[in-house]
């Protein structure tokens, strides 16, 4: 049985009212979009992912989505209905058996949700999760309560939606109204659609405040992992001084293999220790010349790039360089706004700062520079 699941990620998100449709935005350091697919793979069952954007965005959406099972992306239309029939009929030279569909702004699909939805596909030609509504309902016109709307039976529909993939296209392909979720459709054709239970957990964002929400509950499912590192290299003449990746002014530079920027190394290592990956030297050996004065910013930005693969996000970063000379605080600003540009997180969560030796041992005597960090991250469990 072949599943693909249709990954909607065409809508314009105004509701929400942030600089991006929801679908794009970040959402503890990586897309709501590329959540939301790896929530649809992660108990397995789906074969593949077919993202359905607006045209201009179809580079982002497969860029975003790059490393997982996911097909080039479709154009979608001016509606949702729109958008998934394009998806549909893009797939029906080799259709699938199963079709899932779902919205790009859900990033949480609660653990069993998938699996459940194939079991119900056994017999039934379309399975949705939903909740049962728990609030009281009222029509509203004007501002004005019309009257109380009973709530037994009604239950809020959530995604992914699972379908029969002959019987979804025939629907679309036979609507005449607009449908505002993939099972009206079929219910429309006089068709069946079972219900299985869906979760609160299972957000979409649409409001401002959603996005926390969604946080909130990705953050209680992940771990925090701590790292530290050190590094030092010698003060020798004749080559530049980088320090957490800003040249500083000095007559003598650090000696080293790369640009040996000991801020950076030490950070480096302090993020693949919390990752459990090593150190800097086993992904960058010192053996190999690709790396001869290289810019360490190379190796900041592939250790930025585990934590992503990780699925997980830094909480923050502490760097403290330890020499006599130069003086470190002027250039303070300008080294956190790099190293956190080169993590892709806001500056808050970067601290460098400096110390002294009070004139003992190598740095005291302008021998060397030595660095130390400490990182925080949370990594999904």
């Amino acid at each position: 049985m072949r599943v693909v699941a249709l990954l909607m990620a065409a809508g314009r998100g105004e509701r929400l009212g942030g600089p991006a449709p929801k679908q794009f935005l970040p959402l503890l350091g990586r897309p709501v979009l590329r959540r939301a697919a790896e929530a649809l793979l992660r108990d397995g069952g789906v074969d593949a992912i077919l993202p359905i954007c607006a045209a201009e965005r179809r580079a982002d959406v497969d860029s975003i989505l790059s490393g997982l099972p996911a097909l080039p992306a479709v154009v979608g239309g001016e509606t949702r209905q729109d958008s998934v029939r394009a998806g549909l009929e893009h797939l029906a030279d080799d259709p699938p058996d199963i079709v899932l569909v779902h919205d790009g702004a859900r990033p949480v699909v609660p653990p069993g949700t998938v699996q459940a939805l194939l079991e119900g596909l056994r017999e039934a030609k379309g399975v949705i999760p939903a909740q049962p509504v728990a609030d009281t309902l009222k029509a509203v016109e004007g501002g004005l309560i019309q009257r109380t709307v009973p709530r037994a039976g009604l239950v809020r529909a959530q995604t992914p939606q699972g379908f029969r993939f002959g019987e979804l296209l025939a629907a679309h392909r036979a609507a005449t109204e607009e449908a505002t979720d993939d099972a009206a459709l079929l219910e429309a054709a006089g068709q069946e659609v079972r219900v299985v239970p869906g979760s609160e957990s299972n957000v979409k964002i649409t409001w401002p405040g959603d996005l926390e929400r969604a946080e909130g509950l990705l953050a209680a499912r992940m771990v925090p992992r701590v790292g530290t590192g050190f590094d030092v290299h010698r003060l020798v003449p004749g080559r530049p001084l980088f320090l957490c990746g800003v040249e500083v002014p000095h007559e003598l530079g650090l000696d080293g293999h790369s640009d040996a920027d000991v801020g950076l190394h030490a950070l480096c290592d302090a993020i693949y220790g919390a990752l459990a990956e090593g150190d800097i030297g086993r992904h960058f050996p010192p053996s190999e010349a690709a790396w001869k004065d290289a810019d360490s910013a190379a190796f900041l930005r592939h250790a930025a790039g585990r934590i992503a693969a990780r699925g997980g996000v830094l909480a923050n970063a502490d760097v403290t360089l330890i020499c006599e000379r130069p003086k470190i605080t002027p250039h303070a600003p300008a080294m956190i706004a790099r190293v956190a540009s080169l993590l892709g997180v806001p500056e808050g969560r970067v601290s460098i700062k400096a110390t002294t030796t009070e004139r003992l041992g190598f740095p005291g005597r302008g021998e060397g520079i030595a660095a130390q960090a400490a990182v925080s991250l949370l990594v999904p469990l």
